[in-house]
């Protein structure tokens, strides 16, 4: 059995918990334990103590990408567990800038640790680019390819050190998938800034003949209209995920949609919430 208890998330499952606009996942396979995000402040830490998850257990960490509410409590991490190696894509480093109603915002919404906090930490990560097998059954994608016709749903820029800004391709955005064998893969995306469809398709050819047995991400359509939202959960539907989990950024408009798709498929939980996959 695989068991994934939500640390953070926009809403609130269990009542003993607190939410925030983060995300942070731990996933325990039977055979290693895996932080998966760290929320956008130390509060998965607390949601963790009260939940009886300990953190210095952790085999591994992963980074889904670089925007703080998925970066901000490694720090905190990292004080309470010293041997995890933290896989984190190479691009995933630097101020970014995201949009709202079509002009940059004014404040950084990358990863807001500064180079004195970061220094210490810097052997224990391990920087992806392509695809790594930390085992023949778990994978972090490094770069998921585009999915030309699904555009995504919100745009980022970096500063192009001249003055400028430049488009931010999202590159440093990763998933992390296990094969469940007799099963299938457990897909696991931050944001899926690139899409979940394209991560979906590229899980797949990562580990090539299995199903998607169950999606559990954030798909960030908040900021998407419904036509759009209608197309990725219809282009979801078309690769047979087993289960379906919507959390953090994917929004209520689109988890109402993919509850309606979906029924009883699509699972509903947030801070505090227990998923288990028999």
């Amino acid at each position: 059995m695989i068991s994934v208890t939500l640390l953070s998330e926009n809403y609130v499952k269990d009542a003993s918990c607190r939410a925030e606009f983060g995300l942070s996942l731990w996933i325990d396979t039977g055979v290693r334990r895996i932080l998966f995000d760290t929320g956008a402040s130390e509060l998965f830490s607390e949601n963790a103590a009260r939940k009886g998850i300990d953190l210095s257990t952790a085999d591994l960490c992963v980074i889904s990408h670089g925007h703080f509410d998925h970066t901000g409590g490694l720090l905190r991490f990292c004080r309470e567990n010293r041997r995890a190696r933290i896989y984190i894509h190479r691009d995933a480093f630097g101020v970014t800038y995201g949009t709202t109603d079509g002009k940059i915002d004014d404040y950084d919404c990358g990863i807001r640790w500064n180079e004195e906090e970061l220094a210490p930490l810097r052997d224990r990560f391990v920087l992806t680019d392509g695809p790594l097998f930390p085992d023949e059954d778990t994978v972090i994608s490094g770069t998921v390819p585009d999915v030309p016709e699904l555009q995504p749903t919100e745009i980022f820029y970096r500063p192009d050190g001249a003055g400028g800004m430049r488009r931010d391709t999202m590159s440093h955005e990763q998933f992390l998938a296990i094969r469940q064998k007799g099963k299938g893969i457990l897909l696991f995306s931050g944001c899926s800034h690139k899409g979940i469809v394209a991560a979906a398709r590229y899980a797949k050819t990562l580990f090539p003949g299995e199903p998607l047995y169950a999606v559990v991400a954030g798909m960030h359509l908040m900021s998407a209209d419904n036509a759009m939202r209608r197309l990725v959960i219809d282009r979801l539907a078309e690769e047979e995920p087993r289960l379906v989990a919507p959390i953090h950024c994917t929004g209520l408009a689109a988890i109402c949609m993919m509850r309606e798709r979906f029924g009883d498929r699509c699972i509903l939980t947030g801070a505090g919430g227990t998923l288990r996959f028999d």
